[in-house]
């Protein structure tokens, strides 16, 4: 095992997470400190070497500009919000000159759309933040997107947002100096469970409802699977051995609403998230999520969030082709 130090470098995108660049950055520092040893080093970069302004507010100075890096360096790229715009031609020149070298590469949090606008997930398994998957796919089909917190995949490693950074590093950490250094940064982040790559993002449906009714659960896992051809409610109840009107009393006795207005609601959160985070069309994006026509996606989109699909692009800068 090489003597140096391992070198992390920090690509800071306008509007990063500061959550997800503390997570992956703190483990490397507490690697250092339980060891007693620089096992870690590390360095942030921005486009043009200035300072990068978070989605919080905070601004952090970085060390430099996008130079050539060395073999034993490791790049991280930290998006937020607006990550399209920022994945500018410096940045994505940049990144696929340090791929073509043979540098590993990783990216969190919205982060991983910029490595597969540079094509440098091809043929790789990735994730990204949850709320950002929806667009995802649909620029990206070609990719292996899964839901786990994070991914390695070669010389590839991309992690969702929030805290899932810390668990993609201590697994890196447990790779090249041993578990027991990485619990022992799991002590010190007072992090009680290290995930590993086959946890999911989201909290299972009945701890985000508040409810634990099997079936329950079942019908809107089916719902959430089913967003661009929507499954009938009698679909829906037959396959969960329930007729039509039960299911109706089951969703308003636990969830205050029709099965119907539950999956349109789904059906519309998609739509918002398309309409906010790719330039697909209006009449795509309805497409995408069950409306046959747009006139019927557009009322219902305004009875649902009292604007348009076409006044929720225009707020985004995003044009309504």
């Amino acid at each position: 095992m090489e003597d140096r130090p391992e070198h992390y470098v920090f690509l800071l995108l306008d509007n990063f997470t500061m959550l997800a660049f503390a997570s992956a950055l703190e483990p490397l520092r507490l690697a250092n400190f339980a060891s007693q040893k620089e096992l870690y080093k590390w360095t942030t970069v921005s486009e043009d070497g200035q300072a990068v302004r978070s989605s919080s507010g905070v601004v952090i100075k970085t060390d430099g500009a996008l130079d050539e890096l060395s073999r034993n360096q490791r790049v991280i790229v930290c998006g937020g919000l607006n990550i399209k715009a920022n994945a500018t031609k410096p940045v994505l020149t940049w990144l696929r000159r340090e791929a073509r070298r043979g540098l590993m590469l990783g990216a969190i949090c919205t982060a991983p759309q910029v490595l597969a606008m540079a094509g440098l997930l091809d043929d790789k398994k990735a994730t990204i933040h949850w709320d950002n998957r929806d667009a995802f796919e649909e620029e990206f089909p070609e990719i292996d997107l899964t839901q786990n917190i994070y991914v390695i995949d070669g010389n590839r490693f991309t992690a969702s947002g929030g805290t899932a950074p810390s668990d993609l590093m201590l697994k890196l950490i447990s790779e090249r100096h041993g578990p027991e250094l990485a619990s022992s940064v799991a002590d010190q982040m007072i992090h009680t469970s290290i995930r590993s790559d086959r946890d999911e993002q989201r909290l299972s449906i009945p701890t985000r409802i508040g409810v634990r009714h099997p079936k329950l659960s079942t019908v809107i896992q089916m719902m959430e699977e089913n967003i661009e051809e929507p499954i009938s409610p009698s679909i829906l109840a037959s396959d969960v051995g329930m007729s039509t009107r039960q299911l109706e009393r089951l969703f308003r006795r636990y969830l205050n609403r029709s099965p119907k207005r539950y999956y349109m609601e789904l059906r519309l959160q998609k739509a918002r998230n398309l309409l906010m985070q790719t330039e697909m069309s209006v009449i795509n994006v309805a497409l995408a999520c069950g409306f046959a026509s747009p006139s019927h996606f557009s009322k219902c989109y305004r009875g649902h969030f009292n604007t348009t699909p076409y006044r929720e692009r225009g707020t985004q800068g995003v044009p309504a082709l």
